[in-house]
């Protein structure tokens, strides 16, 4: 299978949907407005810094799903995604997408975001398929842990190989895009790496590696 593989936050997208869903909770009033403040400006510091850890930032992001119905926290999601996404489409993604896909390549958004974001983003972009972190729900609860391998560092490189093993399928071929160094195991793995709008480590490593630097921007 030849696969062309991005990441979705600053990559897909020119800015991070996780965080930009957590301020669009505080925005609305959903959610304890300082609490959330808080926790989402340091959460993503620690991502930046490269040093999150991912099962206790996605507990923090499962609250909402705990703490109210999944139909309205979908409406939330719906009008989320129509107002603070749509706007952040980027053409030129798109025509990226496209173009491997009549290259018969098979498109794959992985990211550390959860599915319960990842899920209506990916539609809109058209690719194949996605991974992301998966939120456990037990007799229709959400825990706020998560289940399988974490998309986050060399989770990623782990998740996609599970991925290809429930598919019956091997790697021929990988392509993948990202912006940030938490990204090198992946990123090392592939047969191509790109680097889009790329964190200051990234930038360097690239330099290092000599993979190329692009833009989505329009």
């Amino acid at each position: 299978m030849d696969l062309a593989i991005f990441d979705l936050d600053h990559t897909l997208l020119p800015i991070d949907s996780d965080k930009a869903w957590n301020q669009f909770l505080i925005d609305t009033g959903a959610v304890d407005r300082e609490h959330y403040r808080e926790n989402n400006e340091r959460f993503y510091q620690n991502y930046l810094d490269a040093n999150l850890d991912i099962r206790a930032y996605q507990r923090f992001a499962c609250e909402v799903l705990q703490n109210y119905p999944i139909e309205q926290v979908t409406e939330w999601r719906d009008q989320y995604v129509r107002e603070i996404i749509c706007p952040k489409i980027q053409s030129k993604a798109l025509e990226y997408i496209r173009a491997y896909k009549i290259s018969g390549f098979h498109t794959l958004i992985i990211s550390a975001t959860n599915t319960f974001i990842i899920e209506p983003i990916a539609g809109l972009h058209g690719v194949d398929s996605y991974l992301g972190c998966e939120f456990e729900i037990i007799n229709g609860q959400y825990t706020g842990e998560l289940v399988g391998v974490p998309t986050y560092k060399e989770g990623k490189v782990d998740a996609l190989s599970n991925w290809l093993a429930s598919k019956g399928e091997k790697a021929s071929t990988i392509h993948f895009y990202s912006d940030s160094i938490n990204d090198r195991p992946l990123l090392e793995k592939a047969n191509e790496a790109f680097v889009v709008n790329p964190d200051q480590s990234l930038a360097e490593l690239a330099n290092d590696q000599g993979w190329p630097v692009i833009s989505f921007a329009d």
